[in-house]
């Protein structure tokens, strides 16, 4: 079995790649490496979380769970004015984010940490790709973590797969959020956008 991409400290071989994208007319290069996720390529479901929130974003921007950075390289590119953090617990992950930041000519702030206790400040958007396989516990922490890192005002976005839960997250989220919008859905995966944290 191979290793879990959520580990704090993965031990896989390293076996380095480089893929290139385009995206609302920028070219990216990333570089990416075993033992992280969506070695190869964009997966899809962080290609509908960029589809989805890009037009709405401003602010103090969290992308939580960064992995090798996909999501917060892009939107600091076509959102300079925005500030940008990216966090993951993954180290490797997150030296590929900051190589893959530069490898971009953008600068968002990346911090390794398992992101439960997410930085100590607030945030405008979070967004999440959560880690399904790491368990109900952990990505239903990142969710209330989540809500309670939001500025007055903030949105939580996360995307999930039907088949992954996306209905029992749902549920979940409308216990921590007033407001529970299905702002999108492709390919099986479902984007939310969680307004108002209950208190």
């Amino acid at each position: 079995m191979s290793e879990q991409y959520f580990k704090a400290d993965p031990h896989s071989a390293h076996k380095p790649k480089v893929f290139h994208l385009e995206y609302h007319g920028n070219y990216f290069s990333f570089e990416t490496d075993a033992g992280v996720f969506s070695r190869d390529a964009l997966d899809e479901g962080t290609r509908l979380l960029l589809d989805t929130v890009s037009p709405l974003i401003s602010g103090k921007v969290l992308d939580l769970g960064c992995g090798w950075g996909a999501v917060g390289i892009i939107l600091s590119k076509l959102h300079p004015d925005c500030v940008i953090t990216m966090i993951d617990i993954n180290q490797r992950a997150c030296g590929l984010a900051e190589r893959n930041a530069g490898l971009n000519g953008v600068s968002p702030r990346v911090l390794c940490d398992d992101g439960l206790e997410i930085t100590g400040e607030s945030y405008d958007w979070i967004l999440l790709n959560p880690p399904i396989r790491a368990g109900k516990q952990t990505v239903y922490g990142l969710y209330r973590r989540s809500a309670a890192s939001l500025n007055p005002g903030g949105c939580l976005s996360v995307v999930i797969r039907k088949q992954q839960g996306a209905s029992s997250s749902k549920t979940e989220l409308e216990s921590l959020f007033h407001t529970v919008i299905l702002e999108q859905r492709r390919k099986g995966y479902c984007v939310f956008i969680c307004r108002e944290a209950r208190e």
